[in-house]
């Protein structure tokens, strides 16, 4: 019996997964998981990203303690952000994404390259957090004069363990400097003034980096090869979809990720006005759009009701009968103090506003509802297909009365399967490899 071991990180959580293969059956343990937050340091939020280097060893090591042979491991991470380097050594702090930071370069980059032009060139949707616009924010406080390195989360995990530095392709068409050849654009690179050393050749899924470094494998107690996955998590969830043909799917946790395979970039002009982005798969392209996702709900439950079991949230919002939702991509939701004044801030605006928690949740769950068919419709209208079914997977997919409403709101047949398919796709590309 072969062995391997997906480490899949979230916004909010980790685990370590181990996977083997009974007949065409694919089985997963997890033998470790950990919290995983953004942090607040000195007005900015940021990742602890020692902390969760740590994790990364300690699960390793969880796994080697259950199953002492192992052929691989890969690490998967939600996309966009990176960790600085000179030469071996950080340059901390490590920003989250949903940071304010970018503010300021945002029209500095859009001077220097129309947002048009990077469109055409990436196809990669708009997002105050992307990361030419992290990076140009470093490059105006000098944070690169001496970094000789730019990693993706990932990629940075995976160097720390093996020693070698990579780029790989699903998580560096998040950064929007990826051209549509698949490589980092040197035009925008030179318009922007950041230094081309930064930018290396870009690996493909299923390359392999090496061992683990001596160090690591004498306190994990075990040694393996460590090789890309599709490191973005949504490439990963997409490969791991059981999915009958080729319908629109949506990876549903932090961020609601919808959108469907295409063969080529699309960089239209109807994708760029619908916010529509080009992300890389394995042999395709995810075309897709970032929705809000249950960062909504999860923070209406850290203010409102922390203690309260989240099946008990989703029935009782199914007894309100609120009618109201909200844009769930509004940049107010995006990371707000408190989400609850940001709903009551909106409906200031726009209407009578809920009055008690089964209120706030049922919005909330409406919310996405509503955001996912105004996503389906821009996909059907760019692409010129009807779908009848759409794919559900991620810690959403377990929310009965979410799927009801998507399902009645989109006049879609609602697949849901509530699977870790982000680390079924993470160990499908290992054991394929």
């Amino acid at each position: 019996m072969k062995y391997y071991l997906a480490i899949d990180i979230g916004a909010s959580s980790g685990r370590h997964i181990v996977g083997w293969r009974e007949g065409k059956e694919l089985r997963c343990d997890e033998v470790y998981r950990f919290p995983n937050a953004v942090q607040k340091q000195d007005g900015h939020l940021i990742w602890d990203i020692a902390a969760l280097f740590r994790n990364v060893v300690a699960g390793i090591k969880s796994a080697f303690a259950k199953y002492p042979q192992i052929e691989s491991l890969a690490i998967d991470t939600w996309g966009v952000d990176y960790v600085l380097l000179n030469g071996d050594k950080e340059i901390l702090p490590c920003y989250s994404y949903r940071d304010a930071r970018t503010e300021n370069a945002i029209e500095r980059v859009h001077e220097k390259v129309p947002f048009e032009k990077l469109y055409d060139k990436t196809g990669t949707q708009f997002q105050p957090f992307t990361t030419v616009y992290q990076l140009y924010d470093d490059l105006l406080r000098g944070r690169l004069e001496n970094a000789t390195d730019f990693l993706m989360i990932p990629a940075y995990l995976s160097y720390k363990l093996t020693g070698v530095k990579a780029h790989e392709y699903t998580n560096a068409t998040t950064t929007g400097l990826l051209n549509v050849q698949g490589e980092y654009d040197g035009e925008i690179l030179s318009a922007l003034g950041l230094p081309a050393r930064l930018f290396k050749e870009i690996s493909a899924p299923k390359t392999l980096l090496g061992k683990l470094k001596d160090e690591i494998a004498r306190e994990v107690s075990g040694n393996l090869d460590v090789v890309l996955c599709a490191s973005h998590d949504t490439g990963s969830a997409v490969e791991g979809i059981p999915m009958e043909g080729n319908n629109p799917y949506i990876s549903s946790g932090t961020w609601s990720l919808l959108g469907v395979k295409t063969s080529t970039l699309r960089t239209d002009e109807n994708s760029r006005k619908a916010n529509y982005s080009n992300e890389g798969g394995v042999g395709y392209i995810r075309y897709q759009k970032n929705i809000m996702g249950m960062w909504i709900v999860n923070n209406l439950r850290k203010e409102l009701c922390p203690d309260k079991p989240f099946p008990q949230i989703v029935e009782e919002a199914r007894k309100s009968t609120f009618e109201g939702y909200v844009d769930a991509n509004d940049a107010s939701f995006l990371s707000p103090e408190s989400m609850v004044k940001a709903f009551d801030r909106w409906f200031a605006e726009q209407g009578e506003k809920p009055v008690c928690e089964c209120d706030y949740f049922n919005c909330a769950f409406r919310s996405l509802a509503y955001s996912y068919k105004q996503a389906i419709e821009e996909l059907e209208n760019n692409l010129g297909v009807q779908y009848d079914t759409i794919y559900i997977v991620g810690g959403g997919a377990k929310n009965g009365y979410l799927n009801e409403l998507t399902q009645r709101v989109c006049g879609k047949k609602v697949a849901a399967l509530p699977i870790e398919a982000t680390a079924l796709g993470n160990l499908k590309l290992q054991i394929e490899r």
